[in-house]
């Protein structure tokens, strides 16, 4: 889809381009520009959310920016016009009041053919792309006249910034855009938090810092458990206890990525038929492997906890028992075919401060201990930034969900769409267990599979199930099994 036009004027127009395959709207969450500002091919000018992750876009061209088509926290259509930008050389026009609201002309026909700057091209995803400085020019008004029927953002923005005094509006805090959200959502004014970051940059503990009461006494100390259960999952921090005003109820927008989870959990539940099998095991000898090596040579400076040697217990599992990596196509006029995948790509279910994502691991059965290690440590980094991208979370073959990490002993996980199975990890703590023969305390877990009935039957499911429980039990099967 081609995602700017350009008018006689001197005026280019960029739209809400398609960040995913086949997505059809986004949310803008950041504007980074103004009216006013000058803006250079390949700047970050927004940033938006669509169902799948957070995305930045960059302009496709030079120029200075017209008018800003929407306010931010609202939802765009894609091929809908987002920004535009003067690309003449020229000096902006007149500034039409904010007060007063321009009346909309008729739609301007669509141009049978819109231009494309050569050497360039204008579908952009817009990641990986490093946020230009701004350079501003002098405020002066901006003309905002409505096109095609919509009412322009420019006056209204270029009027919030301005003081009651008419002087410029004070430094922009610094702070990452899940930062940002995560204010936003809280309601806090970065402008009122003292960053603890380098270089002046505002941290998500800044943030809860300053949405907790002053007067609340820190916790007290709690004991490290005999053995912790670390793991990349848990990437959102603890939100402070809200605080309703006196509300009986709040009402919160269902989009983005909650929207998209919500409708693929609710077509998984109710296309394929689920069947859950448990087994709790002691995994004392898995714990003690973590502790050792974390202080192995090859494994320095890598990730390493029970999830990693829990994941490559699976993939284990999965190549004893390859009949559970399937998935189910319906194919055309009801001759449906089971597709048999030849390569693991390794679901982590991560709860993110914008909802449950999947990014998975790519090729994951090829993957070394180390190499795996590695590419968790990169999955839990990318997903706290808040910048895992819509190509990381397709392709996914099967799935790990760790609920173990909120302190839950197990659950019945729902399936990701369009994979065969899904694997739950419940907290590991110490328990009586019998133990050659004489109660001891170990240290103990309990799995949880769901597989869909449709393709996987409950011997190839208790299979997989037992492998994976056998593995972590004796941890030297990892050789003798791989």
């Amino acid at each position: 889809m081609t995602t700017m036009t350009e008018k006689a004027s001197g005026l280019r127009e960029f739209k809400m381009p398609d960040v995913g395959e086949g997505l059809t709207e986004a949310e803008i969450l950041k504007w980074y520009v103004q009216p006013g500002d000058t803006v250079t091919d390949g700047q970050v000018v927004c940033e938006v959310e669509t169902a799948k992750a957070a995305v930045e876009l960059p302009i496709p061209f030079d120029g200075v920016v017209h008018a800003l088509h929407f306010p931010e926290g609202t939802t765009v259509d894609v091929g809908q016009v987002i920004i535009a930008v003067d690309v003449s050389g020229g000096a902006a026009a007149p500034a039409a009041p904010a007060a007063e609201p321009v009346a909309a002309p008729a739609a301007e026909p669509a141009p049978a053919a819109e231009a494309k700057p050569e050497g360039r091209t204008p579908v952009l995803v817009g990641y990986g792309v490093a946020v230009s400085s701004t350079k501003r020019r002098a405020r002066r008004g901006v003309e905002v006249p409505a096109q095609q029927g919509e009412t322009l953002y420019a006056a209204t923005a270029l009027q919030s910034e301005l003081n009651g005094h008419g002087a410029a509006p004070a430094q922009r805090p610094l702070a990452k855009p899940p930062v940002r959200k995560l204010a936003k959502d809280l309601g806090v004014d970065l402008a009122t938090i003292t960053p603890s970051g380098p270089d002046g940059i505002i941290t998500r503990e800044d943030v809860h810092a300053a949405v907790a009461p002053a007067q609340a006494p820190a916790p007290a100390a709690v004991p490290a458990p005999q053995a912790t259960q670390e793991t990349p999952v848990r990437v959102q921090a603890p939100a402070p206890a809200a605080s309703y005003d006196g509300a009986r109820e709040t009402r919160v927008p269902v989009k983005g990525v909650r929207k998209a989870t919500a409708a693929a959990m609710v077509g998984s539940a109710f296309t394929a038929p689920h069947v859950t099998e448990f087994v709790t095991l002691d995994v004392t000898r898995t714990m003690r492997l973590v502790e050792e090596l974390k202080q192995d040579k090859e494994m320095q400076g890598l990730r390493v906890n029970p999830l990693l040697l829990i994941a490559k217990a699976l993939l284990v599992a999965i190549k004893r028992n390859p009949g559970i990596n399937v998935s189910w196509d319906e194919g055309h006029e009801g001759n449906a075919e089971i597709v048999q995948k030849h390569y693991v790509n390794l679901g982590i279910a991560a709860a993110t401060p914008r909802g449950l994502i999947v990014p998975n691991i790519k090729d994951a059965h090829d993957k070394t201990l180390p190499q795996l290690a590695e590419e968790l440590g990169a999955l839990v980094a990318t997903a706290r930034e808040g910048r895992t991208s819509p190509a990381a979370m397709q392709g996914g073959t099967v799935t790990i969900t760790n609920v173990g990490v909120f302190g839950v002993d197990t659950g019945t996980p729902i399936l990701n769409p369009g994979e065969s199975a899904i694997l739950a990890v419940g907290a590991i703590k110490p328990q009586p267990w019998v133990h050659k023969g004489k109660v001891k305390p170990r240290q103990v877990t309990t799995l949880a599979l769901s597989f869909d009935h449709r393709m996987v039957d409950g011997e190839l499911g208790s299979r997989v199930l037992a492998d994976t429980a056998a593995i972590l039990e004796q941890p030297k099967r990892l050789i003798t099994w791989a």
